[in-house]
């Protein structure tokens, strides 16, 4: 097969895994324990295939489906690690895991999203030659940088009178919890626009794509642009927070990686931009809407009946979790990890270009 039914057909079954995978799951189960670990792998996995391009570490370098398995696993190991830390800090050691270490699971992999794409990697990747430590490097600032937005940002009075608010586990900071991580999941929806346009109009300006230039300014538009957004949705709007959230940042995020992930860009690759970036920005938007209206539909057939709305927002956390915290990375992992092996093989589709040609 070639694109994009490749990228579909992988994605039909990745989604199809996960829906499996979640549906072991009871509603508690699955949205705190079972989220809060895989969120805990992600920020690895991102460092994976974004700063070592899912080339490193150099004992990875394997065929498929080995190398793909080797680089799981080393995501599921820090995640074992990260999930520990945070649950035996911040967590309080509370079983199941309250919204704090989960919601700040997810402020991590926004900010890695951040260091890994907006700045490259930056300044790690300048400070150290050996692209492991660098990548390393980025991980451990990824969660530095978190743990300082944590602390300052983010409130939990919204849950005073709930069973599963422990006043000594808030960090009291400055703005309610749910706000703060919507924001933010808008803010980095915003530097996922940027890349449909391959960084275009940047790409105009060559002192803008260098870092940290460019990191800098694609920092303030997507903080610019996303607080507009947020601000037209929630503020101008009227919508409620939550269910802005599951209908706009994180249907597109999710759009976004199967377009430029699984598909691999190919549905709109003979254009031009700014055109192309438009035309894909809006295949993701439509693609991850009707998946995340699907998802929702789905629910009842794998978890059970879930309330919507507040509170408790069942369905919308469910649903969240269900296409970000388990079907994201499991895409990533057929994308990235394994190539979208079995789907597609590059040594098959040279041997036949070879034949084709008549070189072999």
């Amino acid at each position: 097969m070639k694109q994009p039914a490749t990228g579909i057909v992988a994605a039909l079954v990745v989604i199809a895994i996960s829906l499996g995978f979640i549906s072991f799951f009871s509603f508690g189960t699955f949205t705190g324990w079972v989220a809060y670990f895989i969120q805990c792998m992600i920020p690895m996995q991102i460092i994976i295939g974004v700063t070592w391009g899912s080339n490193q570490p150099a004992f990875a370098q394997k065929p498929q489906p080995l190398k793909g398995l080797i680089l799981i696993l080393l995501s599921v190991l820090s995640g074992i690690v990260v999930a520990y830390t945070l649950w035996a800090t911040i967590g309080g050691r509370v079983s199941p895991p309250t919204p704090m270490p989960i919601m700040f699971t997810i402020a991590s992999v926004l900010t890695t999203f951040w260091l890994a794409i907006m700045f490259g990697g930056w300044p790690f990747t300048s400070i150290f030659k050996n692209p492991v430590a660098a990548g390393l490097a980025v991980w451990v600032a990824a969660y530095a940088i978190t743990y300082a937005i944590y602390r300052i940002g983010f409130d939990f009075a919204f849950l005073k009178g709930a069973p599963i608010y422990l006043p000594e586990l808030d960090p009291h900071g400055a703005f309610n919890a749910w706000n703060i991580t919507v924001w933010y999941i808008t803010a980095v929806g915003i530097l996922f626009l940027l890349l449909h346009f391959d960084l275009w109009p940047f790409t105009l300006s060559g002192s803008i794509m260098k870092q940290p230039t460019l990191g800098i300014v694609w920092t303030i538009v997507a903080a610019i642009v996303g607080t507009a957004a947020y601000y037209i949705g929630v503020t101008t709007m009227h919508m409620d927070v939550v269910a802005f959230m599951i209908s706009v940042p994180i249907p597109f995020i999710f759009g976004t990686i199967i377009v430029l992930n699984m598909l691999q860009g190919s549905m709109f690759a003979s254009l031009k931009q700014p055109v192309k970036g438009i035309m894909n920005a809006a295949a993701a938007m439509i693609v991850g809407s009707l998946l995340a209206w699907a998802y929702a539909s789905l629910s009842k057939y794998t978890t059970g009946d879930l309330h919507s709305g507040p509170p408790p927002y069942e369905l919308e956390i469910w649903t969240a979790s269900a296409l970000l915290g388990v079907t994201f990375p499991f895409l990533i992992f057929s994308a990235e990890f394994f190539r979208l092996w079995p789907f597609h093989r590059p040594q098959m589709e040279a041997q036949a270009k070879a034949r084709a040609t008549g070189q072999a």
